[in-house]
């Protein structure tokens, strides 16, 4: 959702909830696979078509040459998986993520996660002038602080306009139009606020994200960080429920969710 609100400006567009796309997912080459059993004189069928749940599957059971043998559905399988913690097997399912509606802050926060893969957007290369920016629930519950934020990120947005004109300007001998742009928009980013608004690209495994949702969508995290672990959550369930079906969310007192699962640290 955004609102805006009259500056004399452009409009200030403030968004309060993030989105998240799932936009890949993994494929299985069922024709190799079906070679790989007839080497070794094995049957396996799997009643899952998603491709990070058959590939963790069958990574699961090369360990012990278990196919076509004990715990005959996926979820079975990769339900003991997760009880017994053999969380190296769930690296093996990939699924990639579009996240927009969100604050550098979010960014800053979410690229300590180190197995993941990133492409964020540029500020050296994207104008600024028009961008969306998020403010924090806690602020924007209450109009005299909320005025007090738009303050502040009306005078950054004033700054940054200004500062990109007159670096043009001041590039104006630099026949390449591009690379003027550019060197103004690096610079002239410097005062833009956290609450940016930004857009990244991330991919990541289904360990990895087990551990995002745990540690990310706990009542301890920062808000806007547990709405996204939230929404990876409630994608992942659809997408995935032999993986993240043994978490739960939790309604909390301001109204957000935080995540549950009796299975943690896998």
């Amino acid at each position: 959702m955004s609102v805006t609100q009259d500056t004399g400006m452009k409009p200030l567009k403030v968004v309060r909830q993030p989105r998240v796309y799932l936009v890949g997912r993994q494929t299985v080459d069922a024709g190799t696979i079906e070679r790989f059993l007839a080497d070794h004189e094995a049957t396996w069928t799997t009643d899952t078509e998603v491709g990070g749940e058959r590939l963790a599957e069958i990574a699961g059971r090369v360990c012990y040459m278990s196919y076509g043998k004990g715990r005959k559905t996926n979820r079975e399988f990769l339900g003991h998986i997760v009880d017994v913690g053999h969380g190296s097997v769930l690296e093996h399912a990939v699924w990639s993520f579009l996240v927009t509606g969100v604050s550098r802050s979010f960014t800053h926060e979410l690229i300590r996660h180190r197995h993941f893969s990133y492409s964020q957007l540029s500020q050296r290369y994207v104008d600024e002038s028009d961008s969306d920016y998020i403010e924090p629930d806690e602020i924007a519950s209450d109009p005299e602080l909320h005025a007090v934020w738009a303050e502040a990120v009306n005078a950054a947005r004033s700054a940054y306009d200004r500062l990109v004109q007159g670096l043009q300007e001041k590039f104006a001998d630099q026949p390449d139009k591009t690379l003027r742009r550019k060197l103004a928009r690096q610079a002239a980013r410097s005062v833009l606020p956290n609450a940016t608004e930004t857009k990244i690209f991330v991919t990541g495994n289904a360990r990895a994200l087990r551990h995002f949702i745990e540690l990310r969508g706990s009542e301890h995290a920062e808000v806007e960080i547990r709405k996204v672990a939230v929404e990876v959550l409630r994608l992942m369930q659809v997408e995935s429920p032999s993986i993240f079906g043994d978490y739960t969310l939790v309604p909390l007192p301001d109204g957000t969710f935080a995540t549950r699962t009796d299975h943690p640290k896998v």
